[in-house]
């Protein structure tokens, strides 16, 4: 059995598979669960940027996970953090008042005439 990777204690079982296939372990003394050879890949800045472009984009979650190659488990997590951090209320500020202009061109002609009926 592979150690433990939080504490390296040797206490581990098995305990069924991760939806990939890959064998999932459990530590004895921590409760700690883990996979077997886990790939830990981390997600850098630029492709975070790139996701919130894409979700500003309103392309689908599946579309956008299959383009940046990232979960849509992942992505969904991430989305939802992101919805939790912004801010719910427009912060709006009133315009300055100016007089009201009507520009009317030629409107008087189109009355007048018998193309309207």
């Amino acid at each position: 059995m592979p150690a433990c990777p939080q504490c390296t204690s040797k206490h581990t079982i098995k305990n069924g598979h991760i939806h990939t296939g890959k064998q999932r372990f459990l530590c004895r003394q921590y409760g700690y669960q883990f996979g077997e050879h886990p790939t830990d890949k981390r997600i850098d800045q630029e492709t975070r940027e790139l996701i919130d472009r894409l979700l500003l984009e309103r392309i689908s979650m599946a579309g956008i996970a299959r383009v940046v190659q990232v979960s849509e488990q992942w992505l969904q997590d991430y989305a939802n953090l992101k919805s939790a951090q912004t801010q719910r209320q427009a912060k709006v500020q009133p315009k300055q008042k100016k007089p009201l202009r009507v520009q009317c061109d030629e409107l008087w002609s189109f009355v007048g005439s018998d193309l309207h009926r």
